[in-house]
């Protein structure tokens, strides 16, 4: 609101006066102005409203109406709705650019670049469009006069022929929204949802779709598996990791999209055919080594060799470099040792933007906290003397930030004082990563968060923590994890199988913390706390993954398999492993993947989740399997509907591409069961049931004369 300052145009001699009788037309002239700055906001807000990139949510619908724009169901009742979710729902019920767009693509209709527009302004997922018609193939009638090419030109289809099992490159391919070979006709339809599809008929047109997000590792430490063989991995975790092409803008809007355009995985033929368009700095990957006492350089593309590097059976040559970009794997020959490290830069897929990652997470610091800076070229190298300095202030709260993306492997223990707030946090874009080692034998290495003083608080932001976990323990009152990640199981195998699947990833010990967890990835909780003379403690979890690695082991604990002392908040997460806690106060649009154990079940409520079949919970509502259940009695029915309805994921292991993403035969109960339809878990706030719905909606308008849209998920 703008405020309007008006007893400032008032005479000075009036002022003085208004000032020595009390100020009384001062206050009056203040309340005045505010309703002034009201007036002038709306009059300014009417003027905006006549855009659609810049009108108010209510008006969307309006500006829409005049081009004759159909706004999808529930854009009302989401938009009454205060919170953030129903806000972010109201945006993807009716994308402002998709309104925007309105009238141009109507002078397209028809056209393949349409479809791919509307993917992207509808759901905002690249896409491409292809005609199956293309790539159909017919035999050659024998009652037909002419050579192939003119019953080609009549039919308008492929002379049929065989394929070519000496080009590597087109096999490839097959059944890939670049598929160039042909195909027989099939008779299912490929727009008939629910059913048996088929793609390859004269009137399918397929839309491809990549749901999972492009995300970026920059200027990070490989991670080295054999230091004597020189074997190294893109990731840092030493898992394998695909790496995926980094998209690039497409040049005009009628341009159909190329594997250029699309986040799609490298193979290794591709890179060894094309290595140009994916290997250099602003590309899809690029490895830098450092030699002795010299910089670190890029390593010159005529030194690549794309290989097959499973197993390591692959030997490089002297002064080659090899690169597998479907396991994320290098190996370096002789004369090319890196002997001050290796680092790469790389993209990957993930279902969302969750975890410590570059994404943007606008961290916002007042101007009088202090920030000590970490990192290369900044003020401290270590981080252990960013915190030393803070001891040495003593400030009430401030920041120590990591301004690169490094790999820093210390002791760290935190002590934070009364009164006093400590925040350790990447910088905006960075993901620095945590190595927590063994450096004790006679007690746990994990990271220390001590409080010894009423009042302590403290903030993780933004971090990668592997090797082991985090412990909280003394007079902290608030302990906040934000956009981290606490490898489930503290590290991984090659295949992301975790190395400790049974180690906790957070040990709360004889502390009084409020915990608050949000949008974070970690593994197994355990409360330590004396039952009797405390109260228990309060854990919130908020979009965020709680993994124990298997739905059989302990993801909330006490020690010895007890139920934690601890009250819990879950909202819009997935939990995967049992859960024994004193209460649950609110559970609503979750996934808990395994028992659950509440001590008072007469507090609390459960609502909208999954809770599996045998658990003891407070009062549920519209819970499944129980909703899907009811009025059945029959055993065997009952059984069948336990084992229909139940979580299904593309990937359990943390460190896949599709981690705790729904998979495609996962019941409409669970992918349509939040209280806004949408998802239940952690990906709730993707509204991708809402936004495929639309996008099917839209393709139905836009489809090209005599042929039928269909919409195809690769990822």
């Amino acid at each position: 609101m703008t405020s309007h300052n008006l007893a400032a145009l008032l005479p000075v001699h009036v002022q003085r006066r208004d000032a020595e009788t009390g100020g009384a037309l001062g206050a009056l002239l203040a309340v005045v102005g505010d309703q002034v700055g009201l007036t002038a906001d709306e009059v300014a807000q009417l003027y905006e409203d006549w855009f659609i990139e810049t009108c108010a949510p209510w008006a969307v619908p309006y500006l829409g109406d005049l081009v004759g724009y159909r706004i999808a169901g529930g854009y009302t009742a989401a938009l009454a709705g205060g919170d953030e979710s129903a806000r972010l729902l109201a945006a993807r019920l009716a994308p402002r650019r998709d309104v925007a767009d309105t009238v141009a693509a109507r002078r397209r209709k028809g056209t393949l670049s349409v479809l791919e527009d509307l993917a992207r302004s509808v759901a905002d997922w690249p896409a491409r469009a292809v005609e199956f018609r293309r790539t159909l193939g017919i035999t050659q009638p024998v009652r037909l006069y002419g050579d192939a090419a003119a019953i080609a030109r009549r039919s308008r289809l492929t002379p049929g022929r065989l394929v070519d099992v000496r080009d590597g490159a087109a096999l490839d391919l097959i059944g890939t929204p670049f598929d160039r070979s042909t195909h027989l006709a099939e008779a299912p339809r490929l727009s008939s949802p629910g059913r048996r599809t088929g793609r390859h008929n004269p009137q399918a047109v397929g839309v491809f779709v990549w749901r999972l997000s492009t995300q970026a590792v920059t200027g990070a430490p490989a991670n080295c598996i054999d230091s004597a063989r020189n074997l190294y991995t893109f990731s840092v975790l030493g898992n394998d990791t695909q790496l995926i092409t980094r998209p690039v803008a497409e040049p005009v809007r009628t341009h159909l999209a190329g594997a250029e355009n699309l986040p799609v995985a490298i193979t290794r033929r591709a890179a060894r055919d094309r290595l140009a368009e994916f290997y250099g700095p602003d590309k899809s990957f690029t490895i830098w080594a450092g030699v002795r006492n010299a910089p670190p350089v890029p390593i010159p593309p005529s030194a690549l060799v794309v290989a097959d590097l499973s197993g390591w059976r692959y030997r490089p040559g002297p002064g080659q470099v090899v690169v597998d970009p479907v396991l994320g794997r290098i190996a370096f020959g002789r004369r090319v040792l890196p002997r001050r490290g290796v680092w790469v830069s790389y993209h990957h897929a993930f279902p969302d933007d969750l975890g410590g990652g570059e994404y943007p997470r606008l961290p916002v610091t007042p101007d009088d906290v202090p920030v000590y800076r970490v990192g290369a070229g900044a003020d401290f190298e270590r981080i252990n003397q960013a915190y030393e300095r803070w001891q040495a202030d003593a400030p009430a709260d401030a920041v120590i930030e990591i301004t690169d993306n490094g790999a820093y492997q210390e002791q760290l223990e935190f002590e934070v004082g009364e009164g006093q707030r400590l925040t350790l946090r990447a910088a905006e874009g960075r993901r620095p990563t945590l190595r927590l080692l063994n450096w004790y034998s006679n007690r746990p290495d994990a990271l220390q968060l001590r409080g010894t003083g009423r009042g302590a608080r403290v903030v993780l932001d933004g971090l990668l923590i592997t090797g082991r976990g985090v412990s909280a323990t003394g007079h902290l009152s608030e302990v906040d994890i934000r956009h981290c990640t606490l490898v489930p199981g503290w590290s991984l195998e090659p295949h992301c199988a975790p190395t400790h699947p049974a180690e906790p990833s957070l040990v709360l010990e004889e502390t009084r913390a409020c915990v608050r967890i949000h949008r974070s990835i970690l593994g197994t909780i355990v409360v330590v706390a004396d039952e009797v003379h405390t109260d228990p403690l309060g854990i919130r979890l908020t979009d965020s993954i709680l993994d124990a690695t298997d739905a059989h082991r302990e993801a909330l604990t006490a020690p010895e398999g007890r139920l934690a002392h601890a009250v819990l908040d879950v909202e819009r997460c997935t939990v995967i492993g049992t859960v024994g806690t004193h209460a649950i106060r609110l559970a609503e649009d979750s996934i808990f993947d395994g028992k659950v154990r509440v001590g008072r079940r007469a507090t609390g409520c459960m609502r909208f989740c999954y809770v599996p079949a045998g658990s003891r919970t407070p009062r549920r509502f519209h819970c499944e399997p129980d909703t899907a259940l009811s009025g059945t009695t029959d055993p065997g029915d009952r059984l069948l509907i336990t084992n229909r309805v139940r979580p299904r994921f593309t990937d359990r292991r943390y460190g896949m591409p599709g981690y705790l993403q729904l998979a495609r035969s996962c019941p409409d109960e669970l992918r349509r069961g939040a209280e806004d339809r949408s998802e239940l878990g952690v990906h709730h706030h993707l509204f991708q049931p809402q936004r495929e719905d639309d996008l099917r909606r839209r393709l139905d308008e836009f489809t090209p004369a005599g042929a039928a849209a269909g919409l195809i998920l690769v990822t």
